[in-house]
């Protein structure tokens, strides 16, 4: 585990294993409010806001992949080489909880988001449910999820704009995946009230 890793609930016998993913030059510190709430609401989930791996190009925070001279050609290439490193970390907090996929939700933000987006489109099966705030896929979805994927966006975002995610839910269900998108009016790139109550009604529903 990460020094900065946040492991905000353990139970003895989890049932169900929540992993939150921060931003490009944030701290899991920084999800704080939003595991709180979920823990608070699932008193049976083992709940850990994880840190990313490398430090952030910016020069505060961590980051999966670096965001400097990043484009639309570069981005796909960026996440694929750290995901194998995403990949293993789901893997490492599973067999530490003793849950399995089947009973996974990957919560992101911003570059968080986009890690776990793409993770959908790789051959492992890590989850059953992938939550999205204010993110991503590096590119357009090529194959279907097995997980669900909800996608939460601000319409005044102007950091990652809405029409990814609008792109992304409309791709998602014209190859056949479970997908949900909320769109909230006056938000920008941020996690705010509504946000965390939407996080939460959504994994009472999964």
């Amino acid at each position: 585990m990460n020094d900065d890793t946040v492991l905000v609930r353990k139970p003895a016998a989890a049932r169900r294993l929540v992993l939150l993913f921060h931003g490009v030059g944030a701290t899991p510190q920084n999800l704080l409010p939003l595991a709180d709430a979920i823990a608070h609401a699932d008193p049976s989930a083992c709940v850990v806001s994880v840190r990313s791996p490398d430090p952030c190009d910016f020069g505060i925070g961590w980051q999966w992949f670096a965001v400097r001279g990043v484009t639309e050609e570069n981005r796909l290439e960026r996440v694929a080489a750290a995901m194998p490193r995403f990949v293993e970390t789901v893997r490492d907090w599973q067999k530490q909880s003793g849950v399995g996929p089947d009973a996974t939700t990957l919560i992101g933000f911003s570059q968080g988001a986009i890690m776990a987006l793409e993770s959908t489109q790789t051959a492992d099966r890590l989850a059953s449910q992938v939550i999205a705030i204010a993110g991503r896929f590096a590119q357009p979805p090529r194959v279907r999820p097995v997980a669900a994927v909800q996608l939460i966006h601000g319409e005044d975002d102007t950091v990652i704009e809405p029409r990814y995610s609008i792109a992304a839910a409309d791709r998602l269900a014209s190859i056949g995946a479970e997908v949900g998108l909320n769109l909230l009016p006056e938000v920008g790139h941020t996690i705010d009230a509504d946000v965390v109550d939407l996080v939460c009604a959504q994994l009472r529903k999964g």
